[in-house]
């Protein structure tokens, strides 16, 4: 595992978002190069950037036409490269989004292998050997092509599924793993890989992990078969390359492919999604697919969350992977609803508090920081429906399109947040006790402290769903309380603050904590 991830923590970037500096309307290489050093200066030291390569944009560059080419839209592979140099001179790490198990359907790769005749691409996706055989319990296509079959799709019509194999096939269409045409599947990948890797980039986000063989049984045996095949040839030529998996399942993906790190994603019934979105436990909620009022989200100042509730998942997953990789949980991301959305900004940035100073390497999506929030009723941008509201463009100033471009309000990727109070970082600048400046002071001194670092040990100090929820790392107690009251605790000894959300007062061998508030003591 590479050392560096230690200290590690990464602001997700959505690029065509984040800042725009051609007047375009969409975000680039170059907006990104422009604001490295604001992203340094909150103390985060690695990006994740989403897709970059070239697509159709079906799915917002998760329908990926070519991996070794940047769209024309965000700028060219030097620029790319050059990105990889302006990080790494201030100490910042890169990883690429990796999009394994599927392509889009104007890949060259899928354009050949939809050809009649066979061909060096006849078997690189899943196809059945006629197109009136479709695949049981699996999204296909039949009938759009010259080629006698039908073609396994992953997610969109636009994304069909790369053969990995399948764990027992029991038709004559379908491989096992070990087939040639899968092992050559796997090799493409890896060149991939490579070729990035080798031209500057620190690793990659690896896009549906868990996915890449059929039939798979519950302990993804054929999944975690070719990862640990592809990380023992790419690992050996860049030892300090880092791969975090989109799998939650932390006991799959590190322990079992090979995983670096692996994201703890909002996911119907995890302990996650009891922090902040507690609303897509609830079958009304989830098939809706919007915040209703059941939602028992910890963090909610009166709904009466249970913090056990996290805890009982969470400590499962830590106390099983410890010691061989690192859980990342994110503040959020491109496809998970803001915080600030069903939560207030205070709400919010004591979640993200919770969050960046537990174990594991914190993932920062951008605009967080700021307590940035999720636009309802847009109309939906390249796949993203419901997503699309939390892919709004980076609010950086009160210019227009909030300083994200200098473009026609009607060129801009999409809309910013037009609410008079929304929140930018120039505003957020001025205040020292800012959302902006709160995290920024968080990830400094974890940065700075080892104790509050991915290795640094954890332990729950309160019993049950007491109030403040007290925490150790290390020898240092860190301590929430969400709610409206003011309450007092007893701990080990007399301790001073470190840091603080709120009102908190240390006593004798107590602590006095505010409503709604946070503290780091040492």
């Amino acid at each position: 595992m590479p050392s560096w991830l230690n200290n590690a923590v990464f602001y997700e970037i959505y690029p065509q978002s984040f800042q725009d500096s051609n007047a375009d309307g969409i975000g680039d290489l170059n907006g990104i190069i422009s604001r490295l050093d604001y992203v340094r200066s909150l103390g985060c030291n690695a990006i994740w950037l989403n897709p970059l390569y070239v697509s159709p944009f079906k799915d917002a560059g998760y329908d990926v036409a070519d991996y070794k080419k940047v769209a024309p839209r965000y700028g060219s592979n030097e620029e790319l490269y050059r990105l990889f140099g302006e990080a790494h001179r201030r100490g910042m790490h890169v990883l690429l989004d990796l999009v394994p198990g599927h392509t889009s359907e104007k890949h060259p790769w899928f354009l050949e292998s939809c050809r009649p005749e066979r061909n060096a691409y006849t078997d690189r996706y899943i196809w059945t050997d006629s197109a009136f055989q479709g695949i049981a319990n699996h999204l296909y296509i039949a009938g759009d092509t010259d080629r006698d079959g039908c073609y396994m799709l992953n997610f969109f019509k636009s994304q069909p599924a790369l053969n990995y194999g399948w764990l027992h096939p029991n038709e004559e269409w379908q491989m096992g793993i070990d087939d040639p045409a899968c092992v050559a599947t796997r090799d493409a990948m890896v060149e991939v890989m490579t070729f990035w890797l080798s031209h500057g980039a620190d690793g990659f986000r690896v896009d549906m992990a868990d996915s890449l063989v059929k039939g798979d049984d519950e302990k993804k045996s054929g999944t975690c078969a070719v990862w640990r095949d592809i990380f023992s040839k790419v690992r050996p030529k860049f030892p300090d390359a880092a791969f975090v998996s989109e799998w939650d399942n932390p006991e799959l993906s590190l322990n079992g492919a090979g995983f670096d790190m692996d994201f703890y994603l909002n996911n119907r019934g995890n302990g996650y999604t009891t922090l902040a979105r507690d609303f897509v436990n609830y079958d009304a909620n989830y098939k809706r697919g919007v915040t209703r009022p059941e939602d028992h989200s910890y963090f909610k100042k009166d709904a009466g969350g249970d913090i056990t509730r996290f805890l009982k998942d969470y400590l499962k997953r830590y106390e099983a992977t410890k010691d061989h990789g690192f859980i990342s949980i994110p503040t959020g991301n491109h496809d998970t609803p803001r915080m600030a959305g069903s939560l207030t900004d205070r709400e919010a940035l004591l979640a993200e508090a919770f969050i960046l100073t537990l174990p594991g390497v914190p993932f920062l999506y951008y605009g967080d920081e700021i307590g940035m929030r999720y636009q309802k009723g847009l109309v939906s941008k390249e796949g993203g429906y419901q997503r699309t509201g939390t892919r709004t463009p980076m609010q950086w100033d009160a210019t227009k399109n909030h300083g994200f471009s200098t473009g026609a309000e009607d060129t801009v990727y999409l809309p910013t947040d037009p609410s008079a109070d929304a929140p930018t970082v120039e505003e957020e600048e001025k205040d020292p006790a800012s959302h902006l400046n709160t995290i920024r002071n968080i990830l400094i001194l974890r940065e700075n402290t080892e104790e509050l670092q991915a290795d640094g040990s954890f332990e729950v100090v309160s019993r049950g769903n007491e109030v403040p929820f007290l925490y150790r790392r290390e020898d240092m107690l860190l301590g929430v309380n969400p709610t409206g009251e003011t309450r007092e605790v007893e701990i080990d000894r007399d301790r001073s603050v470190v840091l603080k959300i709120g009102e908190v007062t240390p006593g004798t061998k107590s602590i006095t904590m505010g409503p709604q508030s946070f503290c780091i003591l040492l």
